[in-house]
């Protein structure tokens, strides 16, 4: 497996398609150990230093359904899906649209990598699969929902510490006052609503794949659901689950560090990935084991 430095050594010595080339080869060497389809879904948010990690040019958005759209046309739908994940999350509903089409490509064969971090709906989409490769550096993390920024279970937190600290100490009000006026109308309620849904979501996809095989499926999925979802278990959105601690949990994981020859593929494949939104403008990635490619550059 070539390392970080053994990449970047071959990318200075050779600039012009190294990179691509690397991707390329390893995507397709992953495919033939695997007999799979591989798509690879990347972004450069860990790279930008242009302040858009929460825009549609890195976090998950509907925009990228063109990019899953190009690289699925033409793949033999039989042989199932390998999907890497490296992604900060994004957008609640483009996460459900995109888990959808996947189904109504591949229907529930669809197994996901995490090499290094797949953060919110990029982990709700990861639960969507039947079972999640991570390495001991691999990360997860929360998917409780934001809006406008904040986490929405926090909201409804703060809220229900108001009514409580108020109905006991009345004289509390003219300072929650001015903290519950600054929400915007219907705010609570969308901030709810929210949460139900990532929560309903995430359950439904666990019960429909990953446990589907279980007797107690629908409870195991809500537990799952509720542990990743809610806000007060992780205190911190950007908080990283790791490969141990998803598999106590519950999750379907299997360790990449079992599989020698697979690990080696996935992390070179990670670092090429890594290597090329340090060295260019690309900021998200969606290539195929068939040499597609749809990629989102900035400046």
């Amino acid at each position: 497996m070539p390392s970080w430095d053994e990449i970047i050594g071959n990318v200075d010595n050779h600039p012009n398609g190294v990179l691509d080339n690397i991707r390329d080869e390893y995507i397709r060497k992953l495919s033939e150990l695997r007999g799979r389809n591989v798509i690879c879904y990347y972004s450069g948010w860990l790279q930008d230093l242009q302040g858009m990690q929460g825009s549609p040019y890195c976090a998950l958005s509907d925009s990228d359904m063109e990019g899953f759209m190009t690289n699925i046309h033409g793949l033999d739908r039989k042989q199932g899906l390998d999907l890497i994940l490296h992604t900060p999350g994004g957008d609640l509903a483009a996460a459900e649209n995109l888990v959808n089409y996947l189904r109504a490509c591949f229907d529930t064969d669809i197994v996901a990598f995490v090499p290094h971090l797949c953060m919110s709906a990029g982990t709700m989409i990861a639960c969507s699969c039947k079972e999640i490769y991570m390495g001991r550096q691999s990360s997860i993390g929360p998917t409780d929902p934001q809006l406008m920024g904040c986490p929405a279970g926090g909201v409804i937190e703060e809220f229900n510490q108001a009514v409580r600290e108020t109905t006991e100490n009345p004289g509390s009000i003219p300072m929650w006052s001015q903290i519950i006026g600054k929400y915007p109308p219907t705010y609570l309620g969308d901030c709810q609503k929210a949460v139900d849904a990532s929560q309903a979501m995430v359950a439904e996809w666990l019960e429909t794949n990953m446990f589907s095989s279980c007797e107690d499926a629908e409870e195991k999925a809500k537990e799952v659901a509720e542990w990743l979802g809610t806000h007060a278990n992780s205190a911190m959105h950007n908080r990283h689950i790791t490969a141990a601690s998803a598999k106590e949990h519950g999750l379907a994981i299997k360790d990449l560090e079992k599989e020698s020859e697979l690990q080696d593929v996935v992390l070179t494949i990670h670092h090429a990935y890594m290597a090329t939104f340090e060295r260019s403008g690309a900021k998200k990635m969606i290539e195929n084991s068939d040499g597609k490619s749809w990629i989102r550059i900035v400046g």
